[in-house]
């Protein structure tokens, strides 16, 4: 079973016709036929260019409406958008909850779901379980908050933060794969910022690696992702990116106080911001244009809440350019952003948080 096969960059088997025809009349036609896929490694799944992240559900970034979060789940997947990400640590479980209500309506035919386990709770001293006793009653939990009997891709969220790799490649992958065998997902992932872990993982794994997701590499400011992807085909694993404006770094209100970026990077990106008002133009549009027309990323996660966010996501793949917006992107990638050399924040958070794990007083991180 696969997407709407409109300007697919594989070829239409006979099979996702069949899906098409299943589905008529659920889908926007005119919406669907400006969206682009391609296929998820060697998972089979064929997703959508843009991707639907399921964090701004849980008002993880601002107090959200669950009436509007259904609609903009409605319409996401209407347009032809059919991979969703999401996780029990987006809200603590209430990104997860909305996500079910909205799904609650939805072929389960019209979309590839996925989430996560290990992170769960804002106390720093409960916030992580690797273990494989937790991450299988997670899934448990997900699935009943989901309302699904089981999701396509199941993932260790933020891998870097486990006491070590070790456990990790001994105990929780382990426990996905039981998972896999029990019917209640397809596919294992793992997630993290740091992309030398992913390295790390895939080659010492007991088991099968189906996909990475990563964020913040894929952006105007780091695009180091491109150093790795060769890597990740050759072995038919699938690449998920997220966050292309960088958490709020390539945007004109600018990141939130806990950004983990280093103020050089920070300085760059709002100096190309500055740049990009100073010719009327948007950078974060620039910022969504730049990481879709990326080579050899299947798929890129951007979160919302917003109907009016939404829409503007989906013009990003719709809409070209002006020869003035190019223009300016090539300039900020020039002046800004090149001179960074794709310096990335990798490590700050996690000592941060073994820093206040060792501090019995401590309580949120963030």
């Amino acid at each position: 079973i696969g997407p709407p096969p409109f300007q697919l960059m594989v070829p239409v088997s006979a099979e996702q016709r069949t899906w098409l025809a299943s589905m008529a009349g659920f889908h926007d036609a005119e919406a669907v036929a400006k969206m682009k896929y391609a296929v998820l490694g060697n998972t089979g799944l064929t997703v959508s260019q843009l991707s639907f992240g399921a964090s701004a559900l849980g008002s993880v970034f601002r107090e959200t409406d669950d009436a509007e979060s259904v609609q903009v789940v409605h319409k996401a997947l209407k347009s032809g958008i059919n991979y969703i990400d999401t996780a029990p640590w987006y809200g603590h479980g209430k990104a997860e909850t909305v996500l079910g209500k909205a799904l609650k309506d939805i072929p389960r035919q019209a979309y590839y779901l996925a989430t996560k386990v290990c992170r769960y709770e804002p106390d720093v001293h409960k916030m992580f379980d690797f273990s494989a006793e937790r991450t299988l009653r997670s899934v448990d939990e997900s699935l009943a908050r989901l309302g699904l009997s089981y999701v396509d891709i199941i993932q260790v969220h933020d891998m870097e933060f486990a006491p070590s790799l070790d456990v990790v490649i001994n105990e929780t992958l382990p426990a996905l794969q039981k998972v896999k065998d029990s019917g209640k997902a397809k596919f294992i992932g793992i997630t993290g910022y740091p992309l030398g872990n992913f390295r790390k993982v895939i080659g010492r794994s007991p088991v099968k690696i189906d996909t990475i997701l990563t964020y913040c590499h894929g952006s105007m400011n780091d695009n180091s992702l491109q150093d790795d992807l060769q890597y990740f085909h050759e072995r038919g694993i699938g690449v998920v990116n997220a966050s292309p404006i960088s958490m709020g770094l390539l945007s004109h209100r600018g990141p939130p106080a806990w950004h983990p970026a280093t103020q050089d990077i920070k300085d760059a990106c709002r100096q190309a911001a500055e740049y990009c008002k100073s010719k009327g133009a948007d950078i974060s549009r620039l910022a969504m244009h730049f990481t879709l027309n990326q080579p050899g990323v299947p798929t890129t996660l951007v979160s919302t809440a917003s109907q009016a966010n939404l829409d503007r996501n989906l013009r990003a793949v719709y809409e070209e350019l002006t020869s003035d917006e190019k223009e300016t992107l090539d300039y900020i990638c020039e002046r800004f952003f090149k001179p960074l050399n794709n310096k990335t924040w990798e490590g700050v958070e996690v000592e941060r948080y073994r820093k206040m794990k060792q501090d019995p007083g401590a309580a949120v991180l963030g």
